[in-house]
């Protein structure tokens, strides 16, 4: 009986959850893990188990002839697009599906069955059938304001999503596509064709489409500063590209052409297209009232589809133009798939859901990974957001799923994105709903490899300490990033930490470090390490402002104490000196291990401007040092000290 409750525990630790485990009857309850396959075994999929197997320490798989092989794949036209059925018993491993894809996701829930038992890496006997719940499954990375994947990473991102049966990866592009004819704007260290030619063929070992998202009309300042290109702006070197330009269509058919060439033949092509807010503000002024907004945008859209459809792709366009203004959809291509975005915890979403739908276009959801302008992911906000969202989208059939992480702040990290990302993709591929505390059970084992449940309880750890930073009550807290940079000292009351508990903060930061110290998880252990340079931080910016009160505490005591006791008052303001320094060390103490973590997922251009911030906050902690010795060298002299404004505005 207790092997069986192990076997049981076992199989409820998989992302994403099957649609039916049945458990086998076998001796023992398990059996040995199968490790042999034939030569016709997706290349992919054996390299998938070999990176996870080998980090637990099963081993590799091995080639054998196809009468000998432990995993066997066959093919079964009963079974549903993207489906299988995988049988596991004392013989091995069977798994039955109707397409490629298919066979790799059985592969890819067999890689996740191992456990531990009695010293040994074994398999549970069972027979799981499952499908995904929603054909499509994918994620869009914005690689375009500061962290910029090197192409290690990349693969390592593509092969992770492709392990949680997602199958789309949509780099997002503003101008870090190295254009042959069009360089200037992209950073020196941009996306070349060749590049994106080699992740798109990537890509499709994996199973997984890569779906160029190249913004065509707002978001597109880093080109518009460029002077060659300044005339198509709608305010000068702006952020719209004016659609009536004589220099907007050329342009963009020449990047989209590249791009699409590069791609080959994607599934997709996103052309963004979101906030436009500023279209007829400026040098279309005249040409917006004489046509309407509406139909000026709609026209964008017609005009790109023009340049995309000879290509067999669909286009993608972002919905909220459509939400301003539902009549756009009588306007647009009905081939146009329309990419639904929405990020807040909201009751419902099916008022955005049944607007695309009431005007017959397919469409894929978009929740969001709540990671910008923060030191980690608002986790309870992406959680609640994509829970009702997909929820809400399974139920009315839409094609898919478009998770998306964004980079804003130009800090943030991939790497610290996982677990809302993987939770969106378990929720689009089961058929059920994916409760965050189930999700929280299987994190640990699916992804890590560890049954350590503190790696679940860590991120818990981290997402309370946002919410103790910025509650969900305030309207005008700053994100966590905002604060880490704010300046110690900068005025008397911050609103967002009149009632935040800073021990509480620093005690639940201090707890992921305590965990995190010494343990690497056998995979992913950058995710890790991510996770306690976030602890870290999050433990800077509630010492900061702890400091920020005591230094204030102590000046008033050196300044209460000045006329009457020179020591007291002397001491306070030694101290006042201490607390700057050990602000200073912490600050220059992060900077490498933010380093670290950068360079493990991204190209080096946009480090340095990070790095700086580091190194500035330390000298600013010097200079308010230096503020508080030249108090201490006034005291000495005339038994006088200056305003505390005046010291802490060196």
């Amino acid at each position: 009986m207790a092997a069986q409750v192990a076997i049981a525990a076992a199989l409820l630790h998989l992302v994403p959850r099957p649609s039916r485990v049945e458990l086998l009857s076998c001796a023992g309850g398990s059996a040995a893990v199968p490790r042999s396959v034939s030569a016709s075994f997706d290349p992919a999929a054996r390299a998938e188990l070999d990176e996870r197997w080998s980090a637990l320490g099963i081993g590799v798989v091995t080639i054998s002839a196809a009468q000998r092989a432990t995993i066997l794949v066959r093919y079964d036209p009963s079974l549903p697009p993207q489906g299988y059925r995988l049988r596991i018993d004392e013989r091995g491993a069977s798994i039955a599906s109707a397409d490629a894809a298919g066979a790799f996701y059985g592969a890819m829930t067999l890689a996740q069955m191992p456990t531990r038992m009695g010293g040994e890496w074994r398999v549970p006997c069972a027979r799981i059938e499952d499908r995904p719940a929603l054909e499509w499954r994918i994620l869009s990375d914005d690689v375009s304001r500061g962290p910029l994947p090197t192409m290690r990473y990349f693969k390592e991102r593509i092969r992770t999503i492709a392990a949680f049966k997602m199958n789309g990866y949509s780099p997002y592009m503003e101008q870090v596509f190295v254009s042959p004819t069009d360089p200037l704007p992209a950073p020196l260290d941009g996306i070349t064709p060749a590049q994106l030619r080699e992740l798109a063929a990537y890509a499709r070992q994996f199973h997984v489409a890569l779906i160029p998202e190249q913004q065509t009309f707002a978001h597109m300042h880093n080109t518009l500063r460029v002077e060659q290109y300044a005339a198509a702006a709608e305010l000068p070197h702006g952020f719209l590209l004016a659609p009536d330009s004589a220099l907007t269509l050329p342009y963009l058919s020449r990047i989209i052409a590249q791009e699409l060439a590069a791609v080959g033949r994607p599934a997709f092509f996103h052309i963004g297209s979101d906030e436009t807010a500023t279209l007829g503000a400026g040098q279309t002024r005249e040409y917006v009232a004489r046509r309407g907004r509406s139909r000026v945008y709609a026209d964008h859209i017609v005009a790109m589809n023009r340049v995309i459809a000879p290509s067999g792709a669909r286009l993608m366009l972002w919905d909220d133009g459509i939400e301003n203004d539902p009549g756009i959809l009588r306007m647009i291509p009905q081939s146009s798939v329309v990419v639904n975005w929405h990020y807040g915890a909201e009751h419902s979403f099916m008022p955005y859901i049944a607007t695309i739908a009431r005007g017959g276009f397919e469409q894929m959801l978009a929740p969001g990974a709540s990671n910008w302008n923060e030191i980690f992911p608002n986790v309870d906000r992406a959680l609640r957001n994509a829970r009702t969202f997909i929820g809400e989208g399974k139920a009315a059939r839409v094609l898919g799923l478009f998770a998306t992480v964004w980079h804003d702040d130009g800090e943030t990290l991939y790497e610290a994105t996982w677990y809302p990302v993987l939770y969106a993709a378990a929720s689009a591929w089961h058929s059920a709903d994916v409760t965050p505390e189930q999700f929280a059970r299987d994190f640990p084992a699916a992804f890590f490899g560890t049954a350590d449940g503190t790696y679940a309880a860590d991120v818990a750890r981290l997402g309370d300490i946002l919410l103790r930073l910025e509650p969900p009550t305030s309207v005008d807290s700053d994100p966590s990033d905002v604060l880490f940079w704010q300046p110690p000292l900068k005025d008397d009351s911050v609103p967002q930490f009149s009632s935040a508990d800073l021990r509480a903060v620093r005690l639940e930061a201090e707890a992921v470090q305590g965990d995190r110290y010494f343990v690497r998880p056998p995979l992913h252990a950058n995710a890790a390490a991510v996770m306690f340079l976030a602890a870290r931080r999050y433990d800077l910016l509630a010492r900061k402002f702890q400091i920020a009160q005591e230094v204030r505490a102590m000046y008033a005591d050196a300044a209460a104490h000045a006329a009457t006791d020179s020591e007291t008052t002397q001491r306070d303001l030694r101290w006042c000196r201490y607390w700057m320094w050990e602000l200073r060390d912490a600050y220059e103490e992060l900077a490498p291990l933010y380093a670290a973590a950068w360079n493990y997922e991204s190209r080096a251009g946009h480090l340095e401007s990070n790095l700086e911030r580091y190194h500035l906050a330390a000298q600013r902690a010097i200079a308010l040092s230096d503020a508080f010795y030249r108090a201490a060298q006034q005291y000495d002299r005339t038994k006088t000290l200056p305003a505390f404004a005046a010291v802490a505005t060196p």
